[in-house]
């Protein structure tokens, strides 16, 4: 018998400035359904910076 599709999903977070997909995570799509939003290091900006997740 076949699994059930997880609950965990992999995003990617792209810069807010600079839209470059530098960062890859999960998170769990049933407790957070709206989109995620972390403060990461930015490469190509050289500082951190908040990093949303793109669809």
């Amino acid at each position: 018998m076949a699994k059930a599709k997880g609950d965990r999903i992999i995003i990617h977070l792209a810069c807010t400035e600079c839209r470059e997909r530098t960062y890859t995570t999960q998170k769990n799509r049933r407790h957070d359904t709206d989109r995620m939003e972390l403060n990461k290091f930015c490469p190509r900006c050289r500082v951190h910076r908040a990093h949303r997740e793109t669809r």
